[in-house]
C-alpha cells in the first residue's frame, strides 16, 4: 500500500513539474515576442497640430535628431524617457507634416543614404513604385514636400521629390517648363536672347 501511494505521489509530482516547466516555457516565449516600448516624439506643426511619432520613424530627420541631442533628450533605445514633448516645426504645416510622417513610416527601416558624391552620375529613373504613387500630388504639395524635406533634412525624401521635379522638366523647352510650372517670363526678347547666348554651353 505504501509502495502504491509512493508511486502515485511520484507520478503527481512528475505531472506537476511538467506543467510548471510548460508554464515557464510559455512565459519565456511571450517575453521574447514582446518588443521594447518605442520612445515617442511629439511634433507640433506650424498650425499647432500635434503628432506623436515613434523615435525610430522620425530618425530619418537629421534636424530632429540634432534637436534631441542638443536638448539631451535623445533616447533611441527606448529607456526611461517615454515621451519627448513639443518639438515645434514652424516651417511645416499639418497637412505636409502628416505626409512626411507617412513617408518616414514606410521608409523607417531604410539605411541612412550615403553622402552625395559630386563625381557620381545622378539618376532620376530609380524612384520606387511606392514613392511614385506617394508623389502623385499637385505641384503645390510637391514643392511643400521639397521644402519640408530640406528643412527637416530627410535626405531620402528630398532626393525622390527633387528627382520627381527633374523628371517633370526633362526634355522640355524653357517655354514648356514655364507653362508646366506656371512661371511668368518677365524677360524682354533681347534679355532672353542674351541669356541663351551666355548659357549656350548648357545645351551642348
Amino acid at each position: 500500500m505504501l509502495v502504491q501511494e509512493r508511486k502515485d505521489q511520484d507520478e503527481y509530482l512528475t505531472v506537476e513539474r511538467y506543467h510548471q516547466v510548460r508554464n515557464i516555457i510559455v512565459l519565456l516565449v511571450k517575453m521574447s515576442e514582446q518588443k521594447p516600448a518605442q520612445q515617442k516624439i511629439s511634433l507640433i506643426s506650424s498650425d499647432n497640430e500635434t503628432f506623436e511619432v515613434d523615435r525610430n520613424v522620425i530618425r530619418l530627420s537629421t534636424t530632429i535628431n540634432t534637436m534631441l541631442q542638443d536638448l539631451g533628450m535623445d533616447n533611441q533605445d527606448g529607456g526611461d524617457i517615454d515621451m519627448v514633448e513639443g518639438i515645434p516645426l514652424q516651417s511645416v504645416n499639418s497637412a505636409i507634416l502628416k505626409k512626411v510622417i507617412h513617408w518616414c513610416e514606410y521608409h523607417k527601416d531604410d539605411p541612412i543614404p550615403p553622402e552625395d558624391n559630386d563625381n557620381k552620375e545622378k539618376r532620376t529613373d530609380d524612384i520606387s513604385s511606392w514613392d511614385v504613387e506617394f508623389l502623385k500630388v499637385d505641384q503645390g504639395t510637391l514643392f511643400e514636400l521639397i521644402l519640408a524635406a530640406n528643412y527637416l533634412d530627410i535626405k531620402g525624401l528630398l532626393d525622390v521629390t527633387c528627382k520627381t521635379v527633374a523628371n517633370m522638366i526633362k526634355g522640355k523647352s524653357p517655354e514648356e517648363i514655364r507653362r508646366t510650372f506656371n512661371i511668368k517670363n518677365d524677360f524682354t526678347p533681347e534679355e532672353e536672347e542674351q541669356i541663351r547666348k551666355e548659357n549656350a554651353w548648357c545645351e551642348d
